[in-house]
């Protein structure tokens, strides 16, 4: 058991500051004042978030929320003037009569600039421009707001992709679409992910780092960033969090109906992609109704070779070399549906219930053609180096493999918000999610070769298209030379269930130290279980061949590969049926791969139970935040302890228990007008992946009684901490722009980190691998951004404008002194120093224009046991365009082109020359059109 909270020791200071959280609560006041409600709307009815209200005669302010509404207490009774500020409108000012007693309700319609006769540029995209940057200038803590409208300028067709226009977010990639994402340098299971405020758990079994492309794009209303955390928030997001806000009924408070639709053509291989999208609302006096659905489908076909390296020895001496090569033609598709609806009530200004769903699924099914040359089945000539040389008596196969994956999370919540009296809130949700993964299939079959040839490789010449002798020689199309060497199946489900339940009390307008305060509590409990079964089985019995031979097998479709001529491709019914066929005989006990499939097996339990309490100091031009929050982790793992060698599973289980404790100062202070400078110290915490932590154990007798190899989980594994020191000065001018810059430093205590060490396992020599916790670590580096339009030019070019933002970051980690092969400090894995965004927009009304590029440099995706197999990502850049035009005052048609540069995606070992991997997806266009009434 253990109580950690930031990994550097505390200073005293921080925790007398965050102590004044828990004051005895000063009580202002209340005769001879008064209450000021209202609502902030744009001429169109929709609602203004992030507005900065101000009384003028007593400097008091607030910010509207996310649906525009503002509350103002204790203001003094008598006629005051109500100034309201919002970049990109006109400001405005109301006299409001402030009587003791029942609030005042006041209701604001602010007009554009174009409206108020300031400027021309106006647009669809301005406008959800001025709403994000609001939102972001009034936040207490440093925060990225995505609209939805902004969102749907660009071609991002799911969250992951969107998110890589926010400063400093860089994004991983599968199939050419984004999935994981990382915040300022971090790895990606440092940043959590929720839905409306609630946590959404990962579906993998592997990682607790959510898939972000599982989500359309066009399912949320907007995208919080969050690379501060307040103590309301949970702390584990070391890097920053990301909450996908979905639509609210009360956005724009009538009948709206919106869709679109549209379809693509993409340029490798000349496939098609479609999706369509719809929402629906309206509000029936005090209720609220939204319901939305979302649909896309994309067919893709995709160039893949992969090499594996490892250390040979030749000659006496160790040497890097290719020892297996695989040639992979993708013909994929990829389903998403998405699901969403709220209910809300709001029987009055105080009061408000909700009960809001989102049900989200993406489907992958994938048919795979491999040509693998097996050299290590053969011996390495001599003379061979690692880019050039050969292998004689080598294997070669050729597979088929038909994989369905499903990745599906529903999450709801519901909830309320109530005002208790003038100046006490209090707020609280139910949450369910439950994410789960499965394979309703994945089958493999494989015929081999009885030729053994020798095969020239050079990465010389082209390390994305090595060359190999046996495209030469073409004896990989000798199909009479292949015969039935195996089928695989393999089922495999992750299923996590996550219940939480929280709530907020709010006091305003107190008084600390002289100076206006609010004083806030919270609590939260998040229980969490997680499941994951894996179940395989190889059957290489002569009974389990297809009645057809290879030849009859094939389809007269043409495999192809880069360069790399692969023959025929399977033909896809007969694979299937064959599949289908033979799966209940393959599928029995005596095919199961007993070893591979318990080891995977695990359950666990963890439960969360988190407290927090928070100052907020009211000053005229800023607020001070001072508080702390406490989460207390339980944990219970059960897995198998497997004996390969005697074949046996013994389940095994551990507990544990430990307390994390997290002061928090965050200070936002506008220095002058629209100059707002922001300081916090905070901290986080990255819980174990479950696969690592639970005690499951693996072991193989390797030399015949001298040597065990054991792999095994630890649950000994601690949290990673951390403590976070952010400062950020943004300048925000009226004409929608922002100025930006920031600094960060994370402290970093036990990472989670692979290791293999050489000890002893039950009184024998043993090679041992498991995760293990780094001494210490950290993340350092700067932000930049700007964007705006170039309004004070003349003539159309007033209409252009540009954005841009640039990360640098710098992570390394201190690794234990035992560690074979590596001393001092290496980079975080997912760690790109260079991340950056460049965009050029034109817009006037009924027409935009944009041209965007993204890129990110070189990053880890794994170590391994010796330095020179590191395996790196290599950077990418990609360069986008977008066109839209209003047909009519409701249709849009909008045209989208991606990736024009044709990047590939790259991955090495070590080296840039050794490719371990090389993936092409092309160019792809796409043509649709959008609804609004």
């Amino acid at each position: 058991m253990y109580g950690r909270g930031f990994g550097l020791a505390t200073p005293a200071w921080v925790v007398a500051v965050a102590l004044l959280a828990t004051p005895v609560v000063a009580q202002t006041a209340a005769q001879g004042s008064g209450v000021i409600t209202g609502q902030v709307s744009a001429a169109d009815g929709s609602a203004l978030p992030g507005a900065e209200i101000i009384v003028r005669e007593t400097g008091q302010r607030t910010s509207t929320d996310r649906l525009g509404r503002f509350r103002l207490s204790g203001v003094p009774t008598g006629q005051v003037t109500v100034d309201i500020d919002y970049l990109g409108y006109a400001n405005g000012s109301r006299e409001v009569q402030v009587t003791a007693g029942a609030p005042v309700a006041v209701s604001i319609t602010l007009d554009s600039l174009e409206e108020a006769g300031m400027i021309v540029v106006t647009g669809g995209l301005m406008d959800q421009t001025a709403r994000a940057l609001n939102q972001q200038r009034t936040a207490d803590n440093t925060t990225n707001v995505l609209s939805a409208d902004a969102i749907g300028r660009f071609p991002d067709i799911n969250i992951a992709e969107a998110l890589q226009r926010v400063p400093g977010i860089g994004v991983e990639r599968d199939q050419g679409e984004g999935n994981f994402i990382s915040i300022r340098g971090a790895p990606s299971e440092f940043s959590a992910v929720s839905i409306d405020g609630v946590i959404v758990p990962s579906s993998s079994p592997d990682t607790r780092a959510l898939d972000l492309g599982t989500f359309l794009s066009d399912v949320v209303k907007q995208v919080e960033v969050n690379k501060t955390l307040l103590p309301s928030q949970d702390a584990d997001s070391i890097a920053g969090s990301v909450n996908l806000v979905t639509r609210s009924p009360f956005d724009n408070p009538r009948l709206r109906i919106t869709g679109s639709g549209g379809g693509s053509y993409n340029e490798l291989g000349g496939t098609s992609d479609w999706r369509t999208q719809g929402v629906v609302s309206n509000v029936f006096g005090k209720l609220g109704v939204l319901l939305s659905g979302s649909i896309s489908q994309t067919d893709r076909r995709l160039d893949n070779v992969e090499t594996v390296w490892d250390v040979v020895q030749l000659a006496g001496q160790d040497r890097v070399v290719p020892v297996e090569n695989e040639f992979k033609d993708y013909d994929t598709r990829r389903r998403r549906v998405a699901l969403t609806g709220a209910f809300e009530y709001q029987p009055d200004d105080a009061n408000k219930l909700f009960l809001r769903g989102t049900w989200t699924r993406r489907t992958d099914d994938e048919f795979r053609n491999l040509l693998a040359l097996v050299l290590t089945d053969g011996t390495l000539n001599a003379g061979s180096s690692d880019l050039v040389g050969s292998w004689r008596n080598t294997r070669y196969a050729k597979e088929f493999r038909h994989r369905i994956v499903r990745d599906t999370v529903f999450t709801t919540s519901a909830g309320g918000e109530h005002q208790l009296g003038d100046r006490t809130r209090l707020d609280y949700t139910v949450g369910y999610t439950r994410s789960e993964q499965d394979y309703p299939i994945r089958a493999q079959l494989l015929f081999r070769s009885n030729l053994r040839p020798t095969i020239a490789y050079d990465y010389a010449q082209n390390p994305n298209e090595p060359a190999f002798s046996i495209f030469e020689t073409r004896e990989h199309l000798n199909l009479g030379s292949y015969s039935f060497r195996q089928n695989t199946f393999r089922e495999q489900d992750t299923i996590l269930n996550e219940y939480a339940i929280g709530g907020n009390l709010l006091l305003t307008e107190r008084s600390l130290f002289g100076a206006r305060a609010e004083f806030q509590f919270g609590a939260k409990a998040r229980i969490r279980d997680v499941f994951a079964d894996n179940e395989q089985w190889r059957d290489r019995r002569g009974a389990a061949a297809p009645t057809l031979s290879l030849q009859q097998l094939l389809s007269n479709d043409p495999s192809t590969n880069f360069g790399y001529n692969l023959g025929n491709k399977f033909d896809r019914t007969l694979g299937t049926q064959y599949f289908a066929t033979i799966r209940n005989t393959s599928q029995v006990d005596g095919t199961l791969r007993a070893e591979n499939s318990i080891v995977s097996d695990y359950s666990a339990n963890e439960d969360i139970i988190a407290g927090y309490g928070m100052t907020k100091l009211l000053f005229d031009k800023g607020s001070l935040i001072l508080g702390f929050r406490v989460e207390n982790t339980r944990f219970s793992g059960e897995a198998f302890r497997f004996d390969l060698v005697d074949e046996v599973a013994v389940p095994t289980s551990a507990r544990r228990s430990y307390t994390n404790f997290f002061p928090n100062v965050t200070a936002r202070f506008e220095l002058a007008e629209g100059l707002v400078a922001r300081g916090a110290i905070t901290g986080g915490v990255a819980r174990p992946n479950f696969r690592d932590v639970v005690p499951r154990v693996e072991e193989n007798d390797e030399t015949g009684g001298n040597f065990v190899a054991v792999s095994r989980g630890n649950p000994d594994l601690r949290a990673t901490v951390s403590t976070n020191f952010d400062a950020s000065l943004e300048y925000y001018f009226q004409q929608l722009g922002v100025v930006s810059a920031g600094v960060f430093y994370k402290d970093l205590k036990d990472y989670e980190f692979d290791i293999v060490r050489f000890g002893q396992f039950n009184g024998m020599n043993a090679r041992i691998a498991e995760k293990d916790n780094a001494d210490s670590g950290r993340i350092i580096g700067f932000e930049l951004a700007a964007q705006g339009n170039f309004t004070f030019l003349p003539g159309f070019l007033k209409n252009f404008g540009a954005y841009a933002n640039y990360t640098f970051s710098d992570a390394k980690i201190t690794l234990p002194s035992d560690v074979p092969n590596r001393t001092g400090s290496v980079r975080l894995p997912n760690q790109s120093r260079h991340v950056y965004n460049m965009a050029l927009f034109y817009e006037v009304k009924g027409f935009n224009a944009r041209l965007a590029y993204t890129g990110r440099s070189d990053y880890v995706d794994e170590f391994f046991g010796d330095p020179r197999l590191d395996s790196f990502w290599e950077g990418r850049d990609q360069l986008d365009a977008t066109f839209s035009v209003d047909v009519t005052k409701n249709i849009n048609v909008y045209f989208e082109a991606k990736n024009l540069t044709n990047t590939l995606g790259v991955r090495y070992n070590g080296i840039r020359a050794r490719t371990q991997e090389v993936e092409q997806f092309g160019r792809l266009f796409f043509l649709g059109a959008r609804a609004n009434f």
